[in-house]
């Protein structure tokens, strides 16, 4: 982002290039079934009077959790690609025609897709073929895409790194049209025993007893089946191919049918011919078959046109495949490990060789789910997981539901203990899981978990799609992390990093099989502009069945609860956001666009919800692209909750750059206050105190332009801390976020071991221990209570807030939001002892948050819990009016208790 602020760059609808009156609408919006629940309308702009008081739209509660996960996608559902800008009241013919064009590229992606996987759910589902998988007939099956290579082997200590002895066979049998190469490690026969008797013999490597284990001769099962299971006459032996076509001879010509074609004379016409073998059926009355008729009505034969007799058919389905009787001759653990011994055992390190035009490569596997480093760190390998069923680790809580608002606590398990040392999953579970479900949110967020080489890079540059980081602990140790916190009511969200990938070649996919257009593009645009990491070719069919694959694998396997997709901007554009941006319409349109990458969002976002209706997904884009948030039917992208990036990048240009006093409450509420009722807001995550920045409290803590030369000056200064906090959090769109430790004003910024500190830990914790103390503890305890409110009220679930009062030279802010009204003053040192706020509702108000409270280290100046009832006065174009009492930098909470009808 060139000149423009990221802040200036409000959250709201683009501006309409084209007059609206001038052209008719795009579609009209109530015409448009849908299953979404409808949301507030949206306005157009900011303003800060008292026009904008009485919506009741802004007053509407904001749609629940489960309406919110509840997709359209059904056969039933109207699709309109440019639905959503009739709804929004935007008119621009260019970016219409865009959605349009975007919407037929989409349904070829969905057909190519489609003509090799069947559906969204089976092109997700990759992680269940491709990788190290043990198969029932005492083997492992191994399986990769590497369309470059043109041999594959896999290496390990099992065949002392052997590039000749485990390679994929000749032909189609190894090796596939589409790259994707196939391996079988046998496990091998123990001395002294004899080869299992069937080929097919199938074993259950997770019970040590199984039903087969007793000893039930396969003869008697199939005798068996046959008596349990069979009708007489459904099956029967054949001695030989051509018995069928015999009997089907004789019954049409008879045992001494002709031999030549003289012989066989005139053939009657189908007509006949079905007449005859109709009567014929009915006359054999004792034949068990089913009936089958085909009718002819002079169309394409086509199966569906085939009618069944009832009875038959009824008959038919009541039955269940015989599996019963197969699953009697499956052995267990105990039978395959008496037997044989595994060929690849748990905890085995390994990887894949190639031979390519290029030379021979080794690489670790890209659907790998455990990598270990090696003893010097330069070189990485693949690690066999698969602990015995008495250390699986079982799972013993449900998925919780979130009910109201999200209130995420953001963190990173390697810096989250005071240690100077990378902390483990372990630690994360026992020591800050239970701080998080006391400080009253009900999200974990975490960064950082999926496994990358560079830990300086916070976990962005990714290596291995599939793997937890291993630099924490193991798979089964970040399993335990998610089920405790589930256990603690908290939903546990990844940061995904989809939108680009490491450049390593050793351990990464750059360069998998030697080429350089695998999963990347090749050229410039496979590269990053500035940050030097690969971008994935989006259009790709096996491309988008791995990344699809990635987001259902750690629901599946880990049970996350939801991802936020992380730079957005970075695969939307080809120049990755760093442009000039205006955010007229015409850029989210012309040359730069990459409408693949926008395709695969919308299929990530519809196979999400299709499979998984309560996941959350959270987009990260500094451009705001129009759509985020809404149905993919309606030509949105279909994303749960977009991140105001505008609201950090705010406060931090204010505090660095413009003098307290002179701050203006319009600006400010311009880019708090948006009517999308999906925003998620924060006042700083990970990015305001990572990459040589400061935290906001290392800010205004040590900074001389906020003292007053008070004796409690820390306590004065922390002050603007909370009104900051609290007025963010009261306007954010149903989501808001915490970076771990700023809930209790951590005083430093994080900075990873890197060169440039001599890769130090100094600055890769959080000190803890500043939770009992001074002001941090005061800051903590206001953040608590101000988590409990919105859990017990519902505030930031109550739609868009109403500003009516904005005053730049008071610096005094007011707004309600359903029956809560807010009231902040900015000003460092006045305070207003009788100031008059307009209300719309005549009654009583009760005071139920004061940041000026002595237990938040304010003065006390105002009673706390005090009722305060309107006044018969025009205020602000309201019919009531407040007296209030607002001290320097404090903001008060009231609600409306009582009603007073006149």
């Amino acid at each position: 982002m060139a000149w423009c602020p990221l802040f200036l760059m409000t959250p709201r609808l683009p501006p309409a290039l084209v007059d609206a009156g001038r052209y008719p609408p795009l579609a009209c919006s109530a015409d448009l079934p849908t299953s979404r629940c409808p949301r507030p309308g949206r306005r157009h702009g900011y303003r800060c009077d008292s026009s904008s008081s009485s919506s009741a739209s802004r007053d509407r509660p904001a749609r629940p959790r489960q309406q919110r996960s509840q997709r359209p996608g059904g056969r039933g559902d109207a699709i309109d690609p440019v639905g959503f800008l009739a709804k929004l009241g935007v008119s621009d013919r260019a970016f219409a025609q865009f959605l349009r064009d975007r919407h037929k590229a989409l349904k070829d992606r969905r057909w190519e897709l489609c003509s090799r996987f069947i559906d969204l759910k089976e092109a997700s589902s990759g992680f269940e073929l491709l990788g190290m998988h043990r198969h029932r007939q005492h083997r492992i099956d191994f399986m990769e895409w590497a369309p470059g290579a043109r041999y594959c082997s896999l290496v390990g200590d099992f065949n002392e790194w052997s590039p000749t002895e485990n390679c994929a066979r000749e032909g189609h049998l190894g090796h596939d049209d589409f790259g994707y190469w196939f391996i079988i490690l046998e496990d091998k026969l123990r001395e002294g025993q004899e080869p299992d008797e069937y080929f097919f013999q199938e074993y259950n490597y997770v019970d040590d007893y199984d039903k087969g284990d007793n000893g039930v001769d396969a003869e008697e099962i199939m005798n068996r089946m046959k008596e349990e299971y069979w009708e007489p006459g459904e099956i029967r032996s054949r001695k030989s191919q051509l018995e069928m076509v015999v009997k089907l001879y004789e019954q049409m010509f008879g045992p001494n049918g002709p031999q030549t074609e003289e012989e066989l004379g005139e053939i009657p016409d189908a007509q006949t011919r079905y007449n005859e073998w109709k009567a014929l059926q009915k006359a054999d009355s004792s034949s068990l078959s089913p009936s089958y008729d085909i009718i002819d009505n002079g169309q394409p034969f086509d199966i569906f046109n085939v009618v069944t007799d009832r009875a038959s058919f009824e008959k038919f389905q009541a039955k269940k495949p015989p599996l019963a009787y197969w699953v009697e001759m499956r052995k267990g653990r105990k039978a395959w490990l008496e037997k044989y011994v595994p060929t690849l055992s748990h905890k085995d390190k390994y990887r894949v060789y190639f031979n390519t035009p290029d030379g021979a490569l080794e690489r670790v596997p890209a659907w790998a789910t455990y990598v270990l480093p090696d003893a010097e760190g330069k070189q990485s390998y693949a690690v066999h997981w698969e602990p015995p069923p008495e250390e699986i680790y079982k799972w013993r809580f449900g998925r919780p539901k979130v009910k109201g608002s999200l209130r995420i606590y953001e963190s990173h398990v390697g810096i989250s203990r005071a240690e100077q040392k990378v902390s483990s999953f372990q630690e994360f579970t026992s020591k800050v899981l239970p701080h998080i479900k006391n400080a009253g949110y009900n999200a974990v967020q975490l960064i950082g978990v999926v496994e990358h080489k560079d830990y300086s890079s916070v976990g962005y540059k990714v290596t291995n799609y599939f793997a937890v980081s291993s630099r924490f602990g193991t798979p089964d140790d970040f399993k335990k992390l998610v089920d405790e916190a589930h256990g603690l009511g908290l939903v546990v969200l990844l940061d995904i990093v989809h939108s680009y990938a490491s450049a390593d070649e050793l351990v990464g996919l750059s360069l998998f099989d030697g080429s350089n257009d695998c999963y990347f593009h090749s050229g410039k645009r496979g590269y990053h502009k500035y940050w030097g990491t690969r971008m994935f070719k989006y259009d790709d069919v096996d491309v988008l069945h791995f990344l699809l694959s990635n987001l259902n694998w750690w629901i599946t396997e880990y049970r996350i609860d939801g991802f936020q997709f992380h730079s957005l901007s970075s695969m939307l554009y080809t120049h990755n956001g760093f442009s000039t941006f205006t955010g007229a319409m015409e850029e989210y349109c012309n040359q730069y666009v990459d409408k693949d990458a926008l395709i695969y969002l919308i299929l990530a976002n519809e196979m999400l919800h299709d499979l998984h209706p309560d996941i959350i997904t959270i987009a990260e884009d500094a451009t705001f692209y129009p759509g985020l948030c809404e149905p993919t039917t309606q030509g949105g992208l279909g994303f749960d909750y977009c991140v105001n990036l505008s609201v950090p990048e705010m406060w931090l240009w204010h505090l660095e750059n413009v003098p307290e006093r002179e701050w203006s409450m319009n600006k400010i509420m311009k880019v708090l206050v948006s009517s999308n009722q999906n925003m998620l807001s924060y006042v700083e995550n990970h990015n305001q105190s990572i990459s040589g920045r400061k935290s906001f409290a290392e800010i205004i803590l040590n900074s001389g332009k906020f003292s007053i030369g008070s004796v409690d000056d820390d306590l004065i200064k922390a002050s603007l801390l909370k009104i900051i906090k609290l007025i963010t959090f009261t306007t954010s769109g149903g989501a808001y976020l915490n970076f771990m430790g700023n809930e209790f004003a951590h005083p430093k910024r994080v900075e990873f071991p890197m060169s440039s500190n001599d890769y130090s830990f100094r600055l890769a914790n959080r000190q803890w221990e500043l939770l009992d103390k001074g002001f941090h503890k005061h800051l903590f305890d206001f953040d608590k209570d101000v988590m409990s409110l919105d859990e017990n009220e519902r505030i930031i679930s109550r739609g868009s807030p109403n500003v009516h009062h904005c005053d730049d030279t008071s610096m005094v802010i007011c707004f309600t939001r359903g029956p809560f009204l807010f009231v902040f003053n900015f000003n460092p040192e006045v305070s207003h002892q009788s100031y008059h706020v307009g209300v719309d509702e005549a009654g009583e108000y009760q005071l139920i948050l004061n940041t000026d409270e002595t237990k938040y280290g304010g003065r006390g100046e105002v009673k706390s819990s005090q009722y305060v009832r309107t006044r018969d006065k025009r205020v602000d174009g309201c019919r009531n009016s407040l007296e209030l009492s607002l001290p320097s930098r404090s903001a008060q909470v009231y609600k409306l208790v009582r009603i007073l009808r006149i």
